[in-house]
């Protein structure tokens, strides 16, 4: 999988710093980013028409995060340079044959003349205490700051994301910790969380080729993989973008403020030692970070029990994950026990899923054909939608594909499958803003209903007498419990987390310490949902729409 080579490194050192120094002038807020409002007054000198403008805007921030980095302002003035030049802007105008290092910085209009004047103003303005310069906290720091109390107004958001950790903080945040969400469901949100990369996990039995496929598309190694016919990765591996190849365990990764994996602390110890970072520098992991699994267990060796909850830590990851990829190969399409339970435990992702038919080249046609059909069946038990599901076959690895054993049609067939699954992978740091709403949304809707079933049972308890016997009876009936909180505030069903598994976290607790329902809190949750995201996406989309 090819990724564009970065803005920053196409063009010469010389242009480098001329762009660092318009950046740094058209960031009015000095936070790094360059917002709409920044835009509208930088662009215009570039005297380009409304429409161009508005279509540079669009291929630079093609993450749609409504602002652009010192990256994506480069790749908007080499667009603004070529418009100049009377190129037509297309997407595919910064990827065609064009020289950067002797493309020159665009004509902007009397930009000397204001860098001066600013230059000026803040010298003089510069402010001093006690003979040292004051440093501002950025206002997502002020937010996730234990100290800090303090209302921050959208007019100091910058970006979606922005946007995301203030209404956490503000409107979700409380109605979780009253209701103990994060005893239930998932840990609290972190900085990191948001500012994460788009995560791909993949999930199969062992030897179908997992960290192979993670391989081919990083065209190298990574430190510590291991491949073999065997069960060979006996953990969890975050394979991400760093400075130098290392591997980092587990206990560390999970303490670091600035890694989004904090929330695995609650699968103990015994996960942790089963868990490490491996970081490397690579262009395609400035991008995406993936996460390779344990072979799932099969037959036998199922009664060899893990020393952690396995099904726990996929279903936590997948919550993170913006594509999950379940990996089968001709050979192994059964689907035991765990691996059912593995999928199971993606109940709510069903959108992230994506089924891979690994090493397919292994097998004829005919017999490719027969093992499809086979594969469809197996998931047609354990995945209960009338929906079928996308299923990609193809040889993962850096071998040339067998044609001897597919035939030509083969060969032509999982080309154009390979095709398809990279176009996947390569429109998932776009779409990422948009899926971190998505999951936002999603986990404020959890939490709504999470508070309506806590308010509930604490409702139910007698004031005085019978409270032991009053709770197990609730716990023993919660499936019906749920059917009455589910007809009192017209709740879909299919949202109600799953019975058994809150039946094991409920025996830990006593239900007259529960809250009550406060509707203030609901009716913070339900406006942010209606009024604050629709505002605040419309604040962020092109400035020159």
């Amino acid at each position: 999988m090819e990724i564009d080579s970065s803005p920053i490194s196409s063009c010469s050192k010389e242009h480098q710093l001329i762009y660092q120094e318009w950046f740094n002038y058209a960031d009015s807020d000095s936070d790094g980013r360059i917002t709409g409002s920044d835009a509208l007054k930088f662009f215009s000198m570039s005297n380009l028409s409304r429409e161009d403008l508005k279509q540079i805007w669009a291929i630079a921030d093609s993450k749609r995060q409504g602002y652009l980095g010192f990256g994506e302002f480069i790749a908007a003035m080499q667009l603004v340079s070529l418009a100049q030049g009377g190129h037509e802007i297309t997407r595919d105008l910064l990827n065609n044959n064009v020289n950067f290092e002797t493309l020159k910085p665009p004509a902007m209009e009397g930009l000397d003349v204001l860098q001066s004047k600013k230059k000026h103003l803040q010298k003089s303005n510069e402010l001093n205490v006690n003979g040292r310069s004051v440093v501002q906290q950025s206002p997502s720091a002020q937010w996730f700051s234990t100290k800090s109390s303090k209302k921050v107004s959208l007019s100091s958001v910058t970006s979606i994301i922005d946007g995301l950790k203030k209404l956490y903080i503000k409107k979700l945040k409380p109605l979780e910790v009253t209701y103990r969400f994060h005893d239930f469901v998932s840990p609290a949100l972190t900085n990191s969380d948001f500012d994460a990369k788009p995560m791909v996990m993949l999930l199969g039995q062992y030897s179908t080729g997992k960290t192979t496929f993670i391989k081919h598309l990083l065209k190298s190694s990574y430190p510590g993989a291991h491949i073999g016919p065997e069960p060979t990765t006996d953990r969890f591996v975050v394979v991400m973008s760093g400075p130098d190849e290392r591997s980092i365990p587990g206990n560390t990764v999970a303490v670091q403020a600035d890694m989004p994996f904090s929330g695995l602390t609650t699968f103990g110890t015994a996960f942790l030692s089963k868990f490490e970072c491996s970081q490397m520098p690579h262009p395609l992991l400035e991008h995406i970070t993936f996460v390779d699994s344990p072979g799932v267990l099969s037959g036998e060796k199922q009664r060899t029990q893990r020393a952690y909850d396995f099904t726990g830590v996929t279903s936590w990851f997948a919550a993170k994950c913006d594509l999950i990829l379940l990996l089968f190969d001709p050979h192994k399409l059964d689907i035991s026990d765990e691996f059912k339970r593995v999928i199971s435990s993606l109940r709510g992702h069903d959108d992230k899923i994506r089924v891979v038919l690994n090493k397919a080249d292994q097998v004829d046609t005919q017999q490719l054909m027969r093992v499809y059909g086979a594969l469809m069946w197996s998931l047609g038990k354990v995945i209960n939608t009338p929906e079928v599901m996308r299923v990609y076959i193809g040889s993962f690895n850096d071998k040339p594909v067998r044609e001897a054993a597919s035939g030509p049609i083969g060969k032509e067939l999982f080309e154009k499958e390979q095709e398809d699954l990279l176009a996947d992978l390569k429109d998932i740091p776009k779409k990422a803003c948009d899926r971190r709403i998505n999951e936002f949304v999603k986990r404020a809707r959890a939490a709504k209903i999470h508070a309506y079933i806590i308010s509930h049972l604490r409702k139910e308890m007698p004031s005085m007498i019978g409270k032991a016997k009053t709770q197990q009876k609730l716990i023993d009936n919660l499936a019906d419990e749920f059917g009455k909180v589910q007809r009192e505030f017209h709740l879909p069903p299919g949202d109600f987390p799953n019975v058994e598994h809150f039946k094991e976290v409920l025996n830990g607790y006593s239900f007259d310490k529960f809250e009550k329902l406060k509707t203030k809190m609901i009716q913070g949750v339900d406006d942010m949902l209606g009024y604050d995201i629709p505002d605040l996406l419309k604040n962020f989309r092109n400035p020159y729409d």
